[in-house]
This record gives structure tokens, C-alpha cells and sequence, in this order.
């Protein structure tokens, strides 16, 4: 019996692979690590229920001239605070605030080293970001007044959604095709989960998105620092975003922070296929 080479068997596995599919990307994230660097703890009130702000998949598929971003966390979408009512109607969840970053281009050094205002972290020389969705339980009218007041200049890398609704364990929000720029098979994303901040009435908040604290307060994480270094986002898509339990070490060293050499944590982007 001949014997295949282990070279040969790579590249047979490698012929033989799944390609992603054009137009689409999906990725799996474990559940439980919805602690950003390891030591983040939710805040104390009770609305605030353990795996709300779990991220454990997300799906990006083209729908004609839109693409649909599908979000799933390991708790359904509650909306305590009933969005409805507030003076701009909100899209039927109250807790959660995600950002989904997309590096369109593929270049090193391409695209903005930083995430938005508040987020606390970079991204790195590989994994630059040339767009930035948005997927809020605020209406867009609330997002580009915040825009206005804190990113000026990065709010034409902004992409807002024509819809977003909440049913279940899911959030979907739809897009326009031509404000992304790029096919999702093709491009990097990094998904970030904050805390939605409905008030906004703290300079050091990010666009509609609370601080972590040091200590957990009644609407604040915990676990981080009260200085301008840990990232105010508790999940994010890590290693190949495929789900596996290694994946949680990964994300708790890409967030490490140092507080006393002011190091934020540095994000590395996701791609179809790993």
C-alpha cells in the first residue's frame, strides 16, 4: 500500500475544504465568555440576566441588494425599559449595544487603527477596519446625534441599519449592500457586545455604551478599571471563531489591558473559513 506524504494529505485537505460561500459568513463564539479579559462581572440589577450579553453566533448573508446581520446571545432579548416608549421609539430590546467592525479591504495599515470613541481598544496592523454597523436598541436618529458629538470624524464609516427587531435568543438587523462595500466571504469582522447607555450623560461613555467600572454597580460591569485602559465591551469573536473552547483563552489574552502602561487591548479580525 502506498503511503500519502503528509504534505500531500494537507493538500488534498486542503483541495477538499468547505469554501465560504460568496455573500456569506457565519462564525460561532463559546458561551460563558462573556467576561472580556477574564474579570468582568454584570451589574447587580436584576434585569441585567446572566448571558444577555453572551454573543454565541453570528451570521452576515447577502439578501438581494441588503445583507443580513444575524446576531444570537445565550439569553433572550428582554426589553425591560420597554424601548417603545422612550421619546425616539426604540427596535423591542433595552440591555445590549453591539458594533460589528469590518475590515473591507484586506490590506495591513488599511483603515482606522481605533475602535469608536469609548470602546478602549485597537485593532491591529492587520485587521484595520474600513466600517463600523451599528446594531442599537436606539433609534438611528439617537446614534448620529452621538455621532455628531463624539466621531465626527469617523461617521461616514458608520453603517446603520434599515431595520432591526429582536425575537428570541436573536437580533437581526438589515443593511444596505452598497454601504458595506464588500462581499462578507471576503472581509474581516470583530463583533463587540457593550452595555446599551440610554442617557448618555457621561463624557467618558462611548457612543451610546457605558463604561466598565472597576467595581459592578446596579447598571455598570465590573472587573475592570476606572482608568482609560480596560475595553468597555464584555464579548467579542475570538481565534477562528469557530466556537471552541479554546476560543476563551483567546479573548482573554486579545483583552488583556495594563492599566499602569496605559495598553489597551488590540483586536484581531474574523474571517469565513477561519
Amino acid at each position: 500500500m502506498r503511503l500519502v506524504s503528509r504534505s500531500a494529505f494537507a493538500a488534498l485537505a486542503l483541495a477538499f475544504a468547505p469554501a465560504a460561500v460568496a455573500g456569506n459568513a457565519s462564525f460561532q463564539d463559546p458561551k460563558g465568555d462573556d467576561n472580556g479579559p477574564g474579570t468582568y462581572t454584570y451589574p447587580t440589577k436584576a434585569e441585567y440576566k446572566k448571558g444577555s450579553f453572551d454573543v454565541t453566533a453570528v451570521d452576515i448573508k447577502e439578501k438581494g441588494q441588503d445583507i443580513e446581520i444575524e446576531i444570537t446571545i445565550a439569553a433572550p432579548f428582554e426589553d425591560p425599559w420597554d424601548s417603545a416608549k422612550w421619546p425616539t421609539p426604540g427596535n423591542g430590546f433595552s440591555l445590549q449595544m453591539f458594533q460589528l467592525y469590518v475590515d473591507t479591504d484586506g490590506k495591513a495599515g488599511s483603515g482606522e487603527k481605533d475602535g469608536l470613541p469609548g470602546m478602549n481598544a485597537t485593532f491591529a496592523e492587520d485587521s484595520r477596519w474600513e466600517k463600523v454597523v451599528m446594531i442599537s436598541p436606539q433609534a438611528n436618529k439617537e446614534i448620529t446625534s452621538r455621532l455628531d458629538q463624539k466621531a465626527k470624524g469617523m461617521k461616514a464609516k458608520v453603517v446603520l441599519p434599515t431595520k432591526v427587531s429582536a425575537k428570541g435568543k436573536k437580533v437581526t438587523a438589515l443593511i444596505k449592500k452598497a454601504d458595506l462595500g464588500a462581499d462578507p466571504a471576503k472581509a474581516g469582522f470583530q463583533l463587540l457586545v457593550a452595555s446599551n447607555e440610554g442617557y448618555d450623560n457621561q463624557p467618558q461613555n462611548g457612543i451610546l455604551a457605558r463604561t466598565v467600572n472597576e467595581f459592578e454597580g446596579e447598571h455598570r460591569f465590573g472587573g475592570g478599571d476606572d482608568g482609560d485602559s480596560d475595553p468597555h465591551f464584555v464579548d467579542c469573536l475570538a481565534g477562528k471563531a469557530k466556537g471552541g473552547d479554546d476560543e476563551v483563552k483567546a479573548q482573554h489574552a486579545m483583552l488583556a489591558f495594563d492599566a499602569s502602561k496605559k495598553k489597551k487591548a488590540e483586536l484581531k479580525m474574523v474571517r469565513a473559513g477561519g
